[in-house]
């Protein structure tokens, strides 16, 4: 085997990778096996040994969780991110990340190849191979279920499980529930196997970051999260004397006490980018949390017409990080956009959690547009009602115009 046939293989140990690592050295590759921490729960050495004991020339594992939080999600947060109206993005969010990295070692390793195990009808394959190309434009990659070679030779999912039987690759998932998920510090997300009938319930036992919300404790918690420019930078959980203000430290303490009141679970369908529709299960809890935190103090703190022409930016954002193109100049415009309209999005927003519900109790902000005097009515402040008038009156303009024009067509 020459040097030139050296690829790194995004390997997460489970049914597809753990093939494809013995399959590509079956075509003369020397495999470099790379995985990421972000968060997902693993056991780490394991997956290392079993990699090397399958033939990779070397394992690398690296712990993005860090650079997950502050570079990713965070700006998530600031864009109140979602596609659809609905998916949090936890998936989508991660895959530039771990291709970033992927190329990385590739350079390191003077790799001439990645290769990664998402199937040729999804999303992951496409926000793998934008972000490889757009990072390090020379480079190719090894895409195995869009070769005939691969997916002539296993047609599904039982083909695989009988080439790892064959070779005696264990595996962690079984006929019986061949689901597939993708766990990280954001979310899991499942689909495939039953899920594949939109009208079929999520089975027994299925969520693992989150509680069932009838099933979560009759006792609620009540935290205040802190943001300045659109970031929270300050968890507090007074009843259990509980402050923390590092980005990881706050991100993992949400998804915790979340999953412990069953919030953030999503079942829906949803438009792949290559066009055609498939269902998916998530569960986000921490994400979650601070969608409903941050929209609310962002509301709080922001003009109006801004933030309508920042809802437009996160819609768009949200699009394009689904899509794959985060290493896009569209992209890299949107987010610059967004984190310029964050500038006063500062305060402290008071939450209860509750059996699945995520409740707003309050907010404040020394940066707030909400005036007391002018609002309330009891104090008539810097305001003048009858100003109110000539404002109704240009507003209802059109309006009467539209009217005569109705009235002399039914004529």
């Amino acid at each position: 085997m020459s040097e030139g046939k050296k690829v790194v293989l995004a390997y997460s140990g489970g049914l597809d990778t753990s093939t494809i690592l013995v399959w590509l050295i079956e075509q003369g590759y020397q495999v470099i096996a790379y995985l990421a921490n972000i968060g997902q729960e693993e056991d780490f050495d394991a997956v290392r040994t079993k990699a090397l004991k399958f033939g990779a020339l070397k394992m690398v594992i690296l712990d993005l969780r860090q650079e997950f939080v502050e570079e990713f999600i965070w700006p998530a947060v600031q864009a109140n991110a979602t596609y659809e109206d609905r998916y949090l993005l936890g998936t989508s969010l991660a895959r530039p990340l771990i291709a970033r990295a992927m190329v990385k070692v590739a350079v390191d390793e003077g790799a001439h190849y990645v290769a990664h195990g998402a199937t040729g009808k999804g999303n992951d394959q496409i926000r793998f191979e934008l972000g490889a190309y757009a990072l390090h434009p020379t480079i190719e990659v090894i895409s195995p279920w869009r070769l005939p070679e691969f997916y002539q030779r296993f047609k599904g999912r039982t083909d695989l499980f009988k080439y790892a039987e064959e070779h005696g690759i264990p595996l962690p998932v079984t006929l019986s529930s061949p689901w597939s998920m993708d766990a990280n510090l954001m979310h899991i997300s499942y689909e495939s196997g039953v899920l594949e009938d939109p009208n079929h319930q999520a089975p027994a036992g299925l969520f693992q970051m989150t509680a069932d919300p009838e099933k979560a404790p009759d006792n609620s918690d009540v935290i205040e999260i802190e943001f300045k420019k659109g970031v929270p930078i300050k968890v507090t959980n007074q009843e259990q004397g509980l402050e923390l203000t590092e980005a990881l430290d706050i991100f993992v303490y949400l998804n915790k006490v979340g999953g412990k009141h069953g919030i953030g679970r999503v079942d829906l369908v949803e438009n792949r980018f290559i066009g055609m529709k498939s269902r998916g299960i998530y569960e986000t809890p921490g994400g979650t949390i601070l969608l409903t935190a941050h929209t609310d103090i962002e509301v709080f703190t922001m003009d109006r017409e801004l933030r309508k022409i920042k809802r437009t930016l996160d819609i768009q954002f949200g699009d394009q990080v689904y899509k794959g193109f985060w290493f896009s100049p569209e992209c890299e415009f949107t987010r610059f956009c967004i984190a310029k309209s964050q500038e006063n999005v500062e305060g402290v927003v008071t939450l209860k959690l509750f059996k699945g519900g995520v409740y707003i109790l309050g907010r404040k902000s020394p940066l707030s547009l909400y005036n007391k005097e002018l609002v309330s009515m009891n104090v008539q402040g810097d305001y003048e009602p009858v100003d109110a008038g000539g404002f109704i009156k240009i507003n209802a303009l059109r309006l009467r115009e539209y009217a005569r024009l109705r009235k002399k067509i039914e004529k």
